[in-house]
């Protein structure tokens, strides 16, 4: 589990191809100071398992995780290049601070940036929505967006806007995106069982 605060914007380094599968290699100080063997990494909101950590001789450190061919399809984590930035954030612990909210780092869809809006200290970005999540979506609500936690402004059917702060901007890989770039989403997990606890109570 995840809050959705990003700890640090870190860098592919390597992706070496495993079939339906890869291993990517992701240079990060904050997250790898104190990561061993099968700990959580969310990398652009997709929970990863460390396979190995790394230190080079310049001091940097890497770890590796392996992205099966599932995630691959269903995240942007297939178009990540070497050199491209990502979100980093540690698994929460029981003394965490939930700054955010409740993050599995299970990605619902692929969502698109499909307007900017530049205001004197922060900025308005609008997404489109993939088919289906739009009942998850709501006005206040808190949606997951590449790992990052993010209080819904506005929503219509298939679209939804977010206001980003400077931090926001500054220190997670929304601040360079342009539109017609590609996100990972994650709605509400509250809102699915809701959903299905409702449907389950109609029905009996």
């Amino acid at each position: 589990m995840f809050t959705g605060i990003i700890e640090e914007l870190g860098t592919v380094i390597g992706i070496d191809a495993l079939g339906d599968s890869a291993r990517l290699s992701i240079r990060g100080t904050t997250v790898t100071s104190d990561a061993a063997h099968g700990d959580s990494i969310s990398v652009n909101g997709v929970c990863l398992t460390v396979v190995d950590v790394t230190v080079l001789e310049t001091g940097a450190r890497l770890f590796t995780a392996d992205v099966m061919g599932e995630s691959l399809k269903r995240s942007t984590l297939g178009t990540l290049r070497p050199g491209s930035a990502v979100n980093l954030e540690r698994a929460a612990t029981v003394a965490t601070r939930l700054g955010g909210h409740i993050v599995q780092g299970h990605v619902d869809g692929v969502g698109e940036i499909i307007g900017r809006e530049a205001g004197d200290q922060w900025e308005t970005v609008t997404f489109a929505l993939p088919a289906g999540l739009g009942r998850y979506v709501v006005e206040k609500g808190s949606i997951t967006v590449d790992g990052i936690s993010l209080t819904v402004m506005a929503v219509t059917g298939d679209t939804f806007s977010v206001g980003l702060i400077p931090t926001t901007l500054k220190l997670t890989t929304l601040g360079a995106k342009g539109v017609g770039e590609h996100v990972n989403l994650e709605v509400d997990i509250m809102a699915k069982y809701v959903e299905k606890l409702l449907g389950k109570a109609a029905r009996s």
